[in-house]
């Protein structure tokens, strides 16, 4: 890991440990080398840091383009490699070309379907950018369930909540035989989507 990622690493898998204790399922179906794909539900500001914390690998993120225009916090992104994406247009080819590169080049990166968090804490339907992009990049997708941060700091909540556990399950892979149907279009796209959610939603909690 480079020095500043591996720094903030840490930090970070030190203060969830701490501050939000919870149990990890399935770290060992991360692949060591190569390019993958980590798709998880998303209810939370926590849940980029709390999953990052737990893979054993540097990964890539998304993050809103405009947040790389502010100097410092923009260069932190760029060390942490968050990946500039245009969020208000309606599309980004740019950042698309840059995540499939970015996994094609053997390295690993999150992404959270949903778009947004979720407003009552049940996961959402996902639209066909997910399946777009696990297709187009041919690499395996780790279907990942995080549990407990919607109570931890949910978008109603002004203030988090310490002490409440946040625990990460990350899936069997899926590869694209698993995931890709075939074909051309959207609906290749959206299928593929499915077949990796229903995946997710099928995960369970860990225990101890």
């Amino acid at each position: 890991m480079k020095f500043l990622y591996a720094g903030g690493y840490y930090l970070t898998q030190a203060i969830f440990d701490t501050l939000y204790p919870g149990e990890v399922w399935g770290v060992h179906h991360i692949p060591p080398r190569g390019g993958f794909l980590l798709a998880a539900n998303h209810a939370s500001f926590f849940d980029p840091p709390a999953v990052g914390c737990r893979v054993p690998r540097e990964i890539h993120y998304l993050a809103r383009k405009t947040l790389f225009k502010k100097g410092l916090i923009g260069n932190l992104l760029r060390n942490v490699n968050a990946i500039p994406v245009d969020r208000d247009g309606d599309s980004d080819v740019g950042s698309l070309k840059t995540v499939i590169r970015t996994l094609r080049g053997g390295k690993g990166l999150i992404l959270f379907p949903e778009g947004t968090r979720t407003p009552n804490g049940k996961i959402q339907d996902a639209k066909a950018g997910l399946g777009m992009i696990a297709c187009r990049a041919e690499v395996p997708v780790i279907p990942t369930r995080i549990f407990g941060s919607y109570e931890a700091y949910s978008r109603k909540m002004r203030w988090p909540r310490v002490f409440t556990p946040i625990d990460v399950h990350f899936g069997k892979p899926l590869f694209p035989s698993d995931f890709d149907p075939g074909g051309r279009g959207k609906d290749r796209y959206q299928e593929a989507t499915d077949r990796i959610m229903n995946r997710l939603r099928a995960l369970s909690r860990p225990t101890p």
